[in-house]
């Protein structure tokens, strides 16, 4: 191995415009989206006590008392970084409103009657566990749109946002405060980071567009503002202008972050804005600036894609959910503007029309738990809202028309390739897009793509050190010039989570736009566990299933604990534009849904498989021919 160093060294140092030495990365996992009892809708679905400092406590690994249960819980393995990203609409309102801390000068608008009924409209909302009912009267009463041909027809001007009760910025502020105290005294640079966010809750005809805003910066820039929310405008370029203002007066740093893309009724990645305008290129450089990552998988479902999209994808249809949040008003239809690989291709057309690409965006996962309670483990999981976090109060989230807990998944992490555990380091990896998603599982995942590579680099303990002078990470692009027009090659690593399952192979996904546009894709198999092969159609069989449909358990005794390769495109035009990212998957195992189906002592859970396969998206690799 020492020779082989040494030949690497002295290759480095005849290609000395290569030799960039980078100080040494290390995987961080944590959640960008999680609510504590300052959300309306928490609080209203009986997270009465789950507040900031608790989501932080637990967070860390330490033992906290469950909102709704009252039992002690714990998180397995503590995450290195979070952010309490509660509603920006009627923050801390709910709260205060039942603990009568409520700020006297928030109702100045409404008489004492008035008052005193919206009161008893919350109170008895909590006291009736009809929380959820009540929560859905503030969404917007629009009819469902259904054809997206003519977005300008179809768009409703009433766009009102949740604050249904007056100016509540008094009780906003203080609850605004409390969160940003809670994140200053958990920040332990080093050991685990705290971030400032917060949710702005767009949700026009139904369609949910939420973006989490996360800022690196602490308090004395973050009480310089209130968070923005729906309740001041349901576009998101309105909240980009925001953005861009409250930066220029403060000095504040964000980015934005879209969520939960699969049921934004073919809005999220649109070919036109909200406002049914075409996208041009001062919308698409202003949307990748201020969004480059997005959140492919969280308890709402995976964002992925689905097999109406990618038939050919015998992995595609990973925790669908099939329902908007206005249960019972509409059916759900999969729209390719929903998901993330379609909207990956769409990007390249997109920029081969306008010169720039919106949606050329790094993968990040995160849970969207209301629990105050960051749980995406399978055999500890909390639930979405505090009163689903029991096997027999799953049902309670909704009826036959729409979903509940049986539904919900227990996904996701976001994971970045960072110098250090801080603030400034992982808000860096979010900018460059170094950064991946994971369904849950602490797999640690690495891609480096670039024209050349030493022959043994993917075995070298050194490997992401040699990979990064040769070549691009995660969220990079490929350096093109007249020289190069052989294919790319890509070095690819993944290690198990060191508690979680072994896992079942890595595989390269590719889409391209050809040179009369049409948008394509493929998975390719590269590297797999045990001594499988492919069969005449190039199809790979199935690693196995281990789990005891008894007792819920699963082995090892079958996938691999790390898997690594080279590649290179067989299937490279150096005149087509393209994208690559890597998904692992982990062998089979038992989904929580079914977990409490056992523990209720049911032949089957009432939805959802039994076992699944846990996964990880890497951020892309871009190429654009020049």
């Amino acid at each position: 191995m020492r020779n082989f160093l040494n030949i690497i060294a002295i290759s480095l140092t005849l290609k000395s415009a290569m030799v960039i030495s980078e100080p040494e990365k290390k995987a961080f996992f944590g959640d960008t989206h999680l609510h504590s009892s300052y959300s309306f809708d928490a609080f209203l679905n009986n997270n009465h006590s789950a507040d900031p400092d608790t989501a932080y406590r637990f967070a860390k690994g330490q033992p906290v008392i469950h909102p709704f249960n009252r039992t002690r819980v714990q998180i397995n393995t503590p995450l290195d970084f979070l952010v309490v990203s509660d509603h920006a609409e009627m923050l801390g309102v709910m709260r205060a409103v039942r603990e009568d801390k409520f700020i006297e000068t928030d109702l100045g608008l409404l008489g004492n009657v008035e008052r005193w009924y919206a009161f008893r409209l919350i109170n008895d909302a909590i006291d009736n566990n009809t929380g959820l009912a009540f929560f859905r009267r503030f969404l917007p009463q629009s009819p469902v749109i259904k054809n997206h041909s003519d977005p300008v027809k179809n768009r409703s001007n009433d766009l009102s946002g949740l604050n249904a009760f007056g100016d509540m910025r008094p009780t906003s502020e203080a609850a605004w405060d409390d969160i940003v105290e809670s994140a200053e005294r958990h920040n332990d640079p080093g050991k685990f980071t705290s971030f400032l966010g917060w949710e702005w809750s767009s949700i026009p005809l139904g369609a949910n567009l939420h973006r989490i805003v996360i800022t690196p910066d602490g308090a004395e820039k973050g009480k310089q503002f209130l968070p923005y929310g729906s309740d001041q405008s349901q576009y998101p370029e309105d909240l980009w202008e925001w953005l861009d203002q409250t930066s220029e007066r403060t000095g504040a740093r964000f980015i934005a972050i879209p969520h939960n893309s699969n049921i934004s009724k073919g809005y999220m990645f649109d070919d036109t804005s909200l406002r049914g305008e075409p996208i041009n290129a001062d919308y698409a450089r202003r949307r990748i600036k201020w969004e480059p990552v997005v959140e492919v998988t969280q308890i709402k479902g995976d964002s992925e894609t689905r097999s109406d999209f990618s038939p050919e994808d015998e992995f595609a249809d990973f925790e669908n959910y099939d329902h908007y949040i206005q249960v019972g008003r509409s059916n759900y239809v999969a729209s390719s503007a929903d998901y993330i690989r379609p909207a990956l291709k769409k990007g390249i057309a997109i920029q081969q029309s306008v010169g720039v690409n919106p949606y050329k965006f790094g993968l990040i996962g995160s849970t969207d738990a209301h629990t105050g309670l960051s749980t995406s483990e399978e055999n500890n999981f909390w639930g979405k809202m505090a009163a689903d976090s029991t096997p027999e109060t799953k049902q309670r989230l909704g009826n036959s028309l729409g979903a509940n807990g049986w539904n919900m998944s227990a996904s996701g992490l976001a994971a970045v390739w960072a110098e250090d555990n801080t603030r400034e380091a992982i808000f860096a990896a979010f900018k460059r897009k170094e950064t991946y998603a994971t369904s849950g599982p602490r797999i640690r995942l690495q891609i480096f793509g670039g024209w050349e590579f030493p022959d043994k680099a993917v075995s070298s303990p050194h490997f992401a050190e040699i990979a990064s002078q040769y070549g691009v990470p995660m969220g990079g692009d490929l350096a093109v010039t007249d020289d190069i027009q052989k294919a790319p090659v890509f070095l690819m690593w993944a290690v198990k989570d060191p508690v979680e399952a072994n896992l079942d192979r890595l595989q390269i996904v590719k889409g391209w736009v050809a040179i009369d546009g049409i948008q394509h894709e493929k998975i390719y198999d590269v590297v797999w566990s045990g001594d499988r092969v492919l069969d005449k159609y190039g199809k790979l069989p199935s690693v196995g299933n281990t789990v005891d449909l008894v007792s819920g358990r699963y082995t090892n005794s079958i996938g691999a604990a790390e898997l690594s390769a080279k590649w290179t495109d067989p299937d490279f035009n150096p005149q087509q534009p393209a994208f690559y990212y890597v998904r692992v998957l982990q062998i089979p195992t038992p989904r929580n849904g079914f977990l409490d189906g056992l523990a209720l002592q049911l032949a089957k859970p009432p939805r959802g498989p039994k076992t699944i396969q846990e996964r990880a998206y890497s951020s892309p690799i871009w190429y654009q021919p020049d």
